[in-house]
């Protein structure tokens, strides 16, 4: 196969893998769904005051930052908390630390998403084509890892979507 026929396969065969929104981010990028500030938590903080400050917000997660250098250890989700207070795994005066969802740091890729990454290439990261698992929401960061700017779910993708004119 000559060179221009691999590459108009190649082209076919994203063409077909491609999301069907991929042609309507026409260049956007993370910045452009607006994320709020992150809302961060210590490990040591009890739920409850982790409960009240997601529910005053209205977030969904909130990450979990150790307070004495703001290095970033995971998160929480809201409705999987609500379910461990349900069933009682955990009590609303327990620590965050004993909820939390600590990031994999070992034996794991880690994906970079900043204000600068493009929607199509978020979109793959949320369907899994990266990490081979699906994820509902990504911490955004300075291009350096050193701070959280911001989180964004799934949901708001498709919510800067539906807003969008065609």
């Amino acid at each position: 196969m000559s060179a221009t026929g691999a590459a108009a396969a190649q082209s076919a065969s994203n063409a077909t893998t491609q999301s069907p929104w991929a042609n309507k981010y026409r260049g956007a990028t993370v910045e452009d769904l607006d994320p709020p500030p992150a809302l961060s938590t210590s490990p040591y903080s009890p739920i409850h005051h982790a409960l009240m400050a997601a529910f005053e917000r209205d977030y969904t997660h909130l990450t979990v930052i150790r307070p004495e250098d703001k290095s970033l250890l995971g998160y929480i989700s809201i409705p999987r908390l609500r379910q461990l207070l349900e069933t009682r795994q955990v009590k609303e005066e327990d620590a965050v630390e004993k909820a939390m969802i600590r990031f994999q740091r070992k034996g794991r890729k880690y994906r970079l998403i900043t204000m600068e990454t493009s929607l199509e290439e978020l979109e793959a990261f949320f369907s899994g084509n990266e990490t081979g698992a699906k994820q509902d929401f990504a911490v955004v960061t300075d291009p350096a890892r050193r701070f959280v700017m911001g989180v964004v779910t799934k949901e708001d993708l498709e919510e800067f979507m539906r807003r969008r004119p065609a």
